[in-house]
C-alpha cells in the first residue's frame, strides 16, 4: 500500500500502483499503455511535465513542472443504475481535500474546479464499458500547484499566499502546494470518489453545495435556460418557467 507519509497526511486506503514519469506527451497515453500491458486499477500515472496535455474538447492544457498531471484507473460499480456521477465524485473529493487548507473551491460544471473564480483544476472522466456493464473508471486530472498559470487560472501556491519567509527556491512556495504533497491529496480525493461511487445522492448534495452558478442563463438547444442545480446522474438541471430539461456532459 502506498502511504501518504510525505505530506504528513493519513495513509492512502487503496493499494495504488503509481508510476512517476519525468515527462510524457500525456499521462492518459501512458495509462492506456500500462492497462494494455495487463496492469489493473487502482493505477495512476503522474508526470512532472506533459508536452501535449489537453482538456475538454481537446483544448490545450499547459502542464509545466510544479503541478500535478495525472491519469488514473479506478474501480467502479458495474451497474450504472445507482452509481454516482464520476465527474462530480472526483470534483467533490478534490474540494474536500482543499477545504481543510482554508480554501473554498467551487465546481464549475462539468469539468473544472475554481478558486476565487479562476481555474485551479480540470478533469476528464470517462467510464469503460463492456455492453451495458461498467468495467471501470478512468480520469485525467490536472491541478496547478506551484507552476506558472495563465491569467484565467490560479495555482494552489497563489491561493495559499505562496511566498515563504525563508529564502531559496526549494522553500519559496507554500509546502502544501508542492507537487509531491498535492499528489497525495489528489490520490485521497480519488479514493473518496471510489468510496462514494454507490451513493449518488450524497455526491449530488456535496457537489450542489459547491456548485458555481453562471451569472445569467445558459444556451441549450437554441434557447436560454436558468441553471437550477445538479441531477444525481451528474447532469445540469435547467428551468424555463414550468419547463425542465437537463444538460448532459458529453464524454
Amino acid at each position: 500500500m502506498l502511504r501518504a507519509a510525505r505530506d504528513g497526511g493519513t495513509p492512502l486506503l487503496l493499494s495504488w500502483d503509481v508510476h512517476h514519469v519525468p515527462v510524457c506527451a500525456t499521462t492518459q497515453l501512458e495509462l492506456d499503455r500500462l492497462l494494455r500491458g495487463g496492469a489493473s486499477a487502482p493505477l495512476a500515472v503522474i508526470a512532472r511535465r506533459q508536452t501535449r496535455g489537453h482538456g475538454q474538447a481537446g483544448r490545450l492544457w499547459c502542464s509545466p513542472p510544479g503541478g500535478v498531471w495525472l491519469s488514473a484507473a479506478l474501480p467502479w460499480p458495474e451497474q450504472p443504475q445507482g452509481s454516482a456521477s464520476l465527474a462530480l465524485a472526483v470534483a467533490v473529493g478534490l474540494a474536500l481535500q482543499l477545504e481543510p487548507l482554508g480554501l473554498r473551491p467551487q465546481i464549475k460544471w462539468p469539468n473544472d474546479l475554481l478558486l476565487e473564480g479562476r481555474k485551479l483544476a480540470g478533469m476528464l472522466p470517462r467510464l469503460r464499458w463492456r455492453g451495458d456493464r461498467i468495467l471501470g473508471a478512468q480520469v485525467g486530472l490536472g491541478i496547478n500547484g506551484c507552476n506558472r498559470v495563465p491569467p484565467e487560472g490560479i495555482s494552489l501556491a497563489q491561493a495559499l499566499a505562496c511566498r515563504q519567509p525563508a529564502p531559496g527556491p526549494s522553500r519559496r512556495h507554500h509546502p502544501q502546494a508542492r507537487p509531491e504533497r498535492l499528489a497525495a491529496r489528489v490520490l485521497r480525493a480519488l479514493e473518496w470518489a471510489v468510496a462514494a461511487a454507490g451513493a449518488p445522492e450524497l455526491v449530488r448534495r456535496q457537489a450542489q453545495r459547491r456548485l458555481w452558478l453562471p451569472p445569467g442563463p445558459v444556451r441549450h438547444r437554441g434557447e436560454l435556460w436558468q441553471v437550477l442545480g445538479l441531477n444525481a446522474d451528474g447532469s445540469l438541471a435547467l428551468g424555463q418557467g414550468q419547463r425542465r430539461d437537463a444538460l448532459h456532459r458529453h464524454f
